[in-house]
């Protein structure tokens, strides 16, 4: 499934392609299932396609990922997915939304509705049958267009032109919408550095720095959700250029210091670094001599999986980033007692701030992706049976000694380097 959204491609924004691919997409096995069960509730039930989908079709771009929009509420959403046995979740049944899995992909379903309340970070919501309502609470007029399975266009908002012309608009009054949700400011970023072929609206610049403040009532998991949207390659080197967008984001994430190194990425470079790497992205851009790195760790909810990649480059620089060259010593230390992920993270963050293709380090890279962590071939059992060393501290300290002098030799150690270890006295 995976597969198939990386590689559909599409060569033009007329309509006739644009209806072809979308019967194409509606063709895939997990796609047509859901519209099957969901058209089958009932003579008038329906469902479309919405947002961000429809928008990366006709901006001829990938789709990773479908949303989707009908006229069941959420309980009768639930209620055909269980009967047609496909797999869901409640994600959000307060808001009308429910998700759908199959073939361990995620397909998003929520209900047509209009808010009733919002206060920038909730909002009450009333379901509809009225698409046209539907799109009309929607933040941007590119998010706003629908289509069903055929590929029939349903635009209220004038959102194929909009983006079509790279203008970023507002569905109404930009700070009512902004104040319904101030995510919404943050979004706006996103998509003007992706689609706008304008300059910033003066207007809407001051409106949003007006509500610049309200971003401090949402909740850090949103932030960092949408932060991750937003840390692409493409996306960042249009941020480090454009002063505007800049000063809001840095205003938003002053962690986020070095954007600006995006802005020379030459073509080599960009080819180096993987698009998706969104650890290393951060770590590029928030790695610094002091610590802003463990107070931008401690503000968002990272996994600790994510945060001790990012704690182990921004440890390793704040000990070596004045070499010139990085010893094999230190390197075969990372990969030993950090492993692959981490050496390679480290080199690559090296080859990326020095803003050139180092082969030497490129080789490194290559030697150590295909290489296994080695395993210290001396264990305490052997110190105990050979040398006869009693179990306890001194045993301990021996082995440790022993594992170092080990790594810092290329994991390599001689007979008589492990003996005169073993008869040294350690306190």
């Amino acid at each position: 499934m995976k597969n198939f959204f990386k590689n559909f491609f599409f060569s033009s924004n007329n309509l006739d392609f644009i209806s072809h691919n979308i019967k194409n997409l509606t063709k895939n096995k997990s796609v047509y299932k859901i519209f099957e069960a969901i058209n089958s509730h009932s003579p008038q039930s329906e469902i479309r396609y919405v947002g961000g989908c429809i928008r990366k079709i006709l901006n001829n771009e990938k789709i990773d990922d479908i949303d989707l929009a009908t006229n069941l509420e959420p309980k009768q959403v639930c209620e055909t997915l269980r009967k047609n046995k496909i797999n869901y979740y409640e994600s959000g049944i307060e808001h009308g939304t429910i998700t759908a899995l199959i073939d361990e992909q995620k397909f998003e379903i929520t209900s047509l509705r209009k808010d009733i309340f919002t206060d920038g970070r909730h909002a009450k919501v009333k379901f509809s049958k009225d698409w046209k309502e539907d799109a009309l609470r929607r933040d941007f007029t590119i998010n706003s267009i629908y289509s069903d399975g055929d590929g029939n266009l349903f635009d209220p908002n004038n959102g194929k032109k909009d983006l079509e012309n790279g203008l970023v608009n507002f569905i109404g009054d930009p700070n009512k919408r902004i104040k319904e949700d101030y995510l919404r400011i943050l979004r706006y970023l996103r998509f003007f550095l992706n689609y706008s072929k304008k300059p910033h609206k003066l207007e809407i610049i001051k409106t949003l720095k007006m509500n610049i403040d309200g971003i401090s009532k949402l909740s850090k998991e949103r932030l960092l959700d949408e932060l991750k949207k937003i840390i692409k390659l493409n996306t960042l080197k249009n941020l480090s250029k454009d002063k505007i967008s800049l000063e809001l984001f840095q205003t938003i994430f002053p962690e986020l210091k070095n954007v600006e190194i995006f802005s020379k990425f030459n073509s080599r470079l960009e080819g180096f670094l993987k698009d998706d790497d969104f650890i290393l992205l951060i770590s590029l851009m928030a790695i610094d001599e002091t610590d802003n790195v463990d107070y931008f760790l401690y503000k968002f909810n990272f996994s600790k999986k994510d945060q001790k990649r990012i704690k182990l480059i921004n440890n390793f620089y704040k000990e070596k980033v004045n070499l010139k060259k990085i010893s094999l010593s230190s390197i075969n230390k990372v990969f030993y007692y950090h492993g692959k992920q981490a050496l390679i993270d480290i080199l690559r963050y090296k080859i990326i701030k020095s803003k050139k293709i180092d082969k030497s380090l490129l080789e490194l890279i290559k030697k150590y992706e295909t290489k296994a962590r080695p395993i210290m071939p001396i264990s305490a059992g052997f110190l105990m049976e050979k040398y006869k060393i009693p179990e306890g501290e001194q045993l301990g300290k021996k082995l440790r000694i022993i594992e170092e002098e080990w790594v810092e030799n290329g994991f390599k150690i001689s007979d008589k380097v492990i003996e005169s270890i073993v008869r040294a006295k350690y306190i």
